[in-house]
């Protein structure tokens, strides 16, 4: 996508790469998962267990890494191709913070900023919630802090679809050639949420979509959406089937050739690596049958230049949304009852008091 011969100057003057953060040592892993479960009605035991998860990795989440990595790329990306903008970091959970980000862009000089957020779906916490903390990261500078607009959910995006399908293909040329290609099942996962922030957004839609061009283009017919890491109460119901659970009543069906996609991620987080790499592989090992990972899209030069393309689409004005299959490009702008927030349990009532 190229500006258009006598095109406007650029709307923003520098870009925000807005993700969830991940702690990079031992010490960091507790504050960490405190930030991420502060409001929500998760038991302890469970933060604990998920506390033990990044342990096993020495308490580094790699999403971190991979954000510089993307950073860096994409820098280079708008350097080349333009808009040729600056292009700023901050985190909802973990440094560098969202607030910290935003303070040194208002310090900076910058008025007007347009985020990629690294989720491709929309659902509260993938889309709304981001832009909350946005503006919450913003309030305490009052009129410096820059006006953040947020790029559209790329799920139907084909810098997103082509480089997803490629990994397919990749995972499914490690089986031996002996292997019956229709006898292998493709499992897309996708980070389970509770069904009643499922309910108010397209979240399920639109991975269902996703899900679908990508196998179209691989030649994939045999495969399931899926969902993994959970972490509510069990009194609250969450999207299923869980990965695992669908393992098992494939095998039982007689498939014995698994290929696990996180299609709901962009880069390897914790729960790629713990989730599917350690629980599902070591599932796949006792059952005695063959599973193997697609690679997430990490900084694949397709997937750069697509998010270059989202920056340039506003930046620039530009008419064309591209996106393939039978759902439109998503809004550029989240009406404002978009993705509303999940309705939480109530708690149990109080006993009453005989009189």
């Amino acid at each position: 996508m190229k500006r258009p011969h006598g095109e406007q100057d650029s709307a923003y003057d520098a870009v925000l790469l807005v993700s969830f953060g991940g702690p990079e040592g031992p010490d960091d892993v507790l504050p960490f998962l405190e930030n991420v479960l502060r409001g929500r009605n998760v038991p302890r035991e469970r933060m604990l267990e998920v506390a033990e998860h990044y342990q096993h990795f020495g308490g580094v989440s790699p999403i971190n890494a991979q954000n510089r990595a993307l950073l860096e790329a994409l820098r280079q990306e708008l350097a080349d191709h333009g808009p040729n903008l600056p292009v700023y970091w901050g985190n909802r959970n973990w440094h560098p913070m969202l607030t910290d980000t935003l303070q040194e862009m208002a310090e900076a000089g910058v008025k007007r900023a347009i985020a990629f957020v690294t989720s491709g779906f929309s659902c509260y916490s993938g889309c709304r919630q981001y832009r909350e903390n946005i503006a919450a990261a913003c309030e305490p500078l009052g009129d410096k802090a820059p006006v953040v607009d947020k790029i559209r959910v790329f799920f139907n995006h084909p810098g997103f679809v082509h480089p997803m399908a490629r990994n397919l293909l990749s995972s499914l040329e490690k089986f031996p050639a002996d292997v019956d290609r229709s006898r292998v099942m493709v499992f897309f996962t996708a980070h389970s949420i509770p069904l009643s922030m499922a309910e108010s957004s397209k979240y399920v839609p639109q991975l269902e979509e996703s899900a679908k061009l990508v196998a179209e283009r691989a030649g994939v017919t045999n495969w399931q959406l899926v969902y993994q890491s959970r972490s509510g109460p069990p009194t609250q119901p969450w999207l299923e089937p869980d990965v695992c659970d669908a393992i098992r009543e494939r095998v039982e069906a007689g498939f014995r050739h698994f290929v696990v996609v996180p299609i709901g991620f962009v880069s390897d987080h914790m729960e790629v690596l713990y989730d599917l790499d350690e629980e599902a592989a070591t599932l796949c090992r006792e059952l005695n049958v063959t599973m193997h990972r697609a690679a997430t899209v990490g900084i694949d030069p397709e997937f750069v230049g697509m998010v270059r393309e989202l920056i340039a689409e506003r930046a620039w004005n530009l008419p064309e949304r591209e996106a393939i299959g039978a759902m439109p490009a998503n809004h550029d702008v989240c009406p404002l009852d978009c993705c509303p927030a999940p309705r939480r349990p109530s708690p149990p009532a109080a006993p009453q008091t005989p009189a």
